[in-house]
């Protein structure tokens, strides 16, 4: 039942830096897009104050967050939810952060659309929006590697691919929310932090 994708233990702890240094330390901390459940599992392990809520649209894949729930018993993560960003409204109607990893570029650029709208709209003043992945910028792919799985990508479905910066960045603004620090990351990824509402 409990899935495994072997990049999680590559960037998990990577991931677990930026997070700790902008995180709120308590509240309620949405994760779109959960995946296997492994990175919200390690963070919340990580950062116990807060409530981790996983989230999903594969059944499979919300059956692995739990499998991995009930083996580790933590008490701050909560049972997986079906959520899809285009789905409005979300069953979360407020947090104190939003978490997506590695959805971006797997999915139409209208779900990163959304992504934004939904956060947009549950976030409190200063609340945190967390995104992780491979982008361009200026047009531009940031390693050869990349630019070979953007064609990967968009030869598989060709709504998806490697998103720009600032096409990301323009969205998440649109939605009040303001890019506060993008950090580099293993295996030429981003880590993107916005903040609901205006930068100091």
């Amino acid at each position: 039942m409990k899935r495994h994708a072997p990049a999680v233990a590559r960037n998990r702890d990577a991931i677990t830096q930026v997070l700790l240094r902008h995180s709120p330390p308590d509240g309620l901390i949405l994760e779109v897009a959960s995946g296997t459940g492994e990175h919200i599992v390690h963070f919340a392990a990580a950062m116990p104050t807060a409530q981790w809520q996983p989230s999903d649209t594969d059944p499979e894949a919300r059956a692995s967050m739990q499998a991995w729930r009930q083996e580790l018993a933590l008490e701050n993560l909560l049972a997986p939810l079906d959520l899809e960003t285009r789905s409005e409204p979300w069953p979360v109607t407020a947090a104190a952060a939003v978490v997506c990893i590695n959805m971006i570029h797997i999915s139409p650029w209208a779900s990163c659309l959304a992504l934004m709208r939904g956060a947009g709209r549950i976030l409190p003043a200063g609340g945190l929006l967390f995104t992780y992945g491979p982008y361009k910028i200026d047009g531009q792919h940031t390693a050869p590697s990349n630019a070979a799985f953007d064609a990967n990508l968009r030869a598989r479905d060709p709504s998806w691919g490697v998103r720009d910066l600032d096409d990301v960045t323009a969205a998440a603004e649109t939605n009040g929310l303001s890019r506060v620090e993008v950090v580099s990351m293993p295996a030429n990824n981003l880590s993107l932090v916005f903040r609901k509402g205006p930068t100091s």
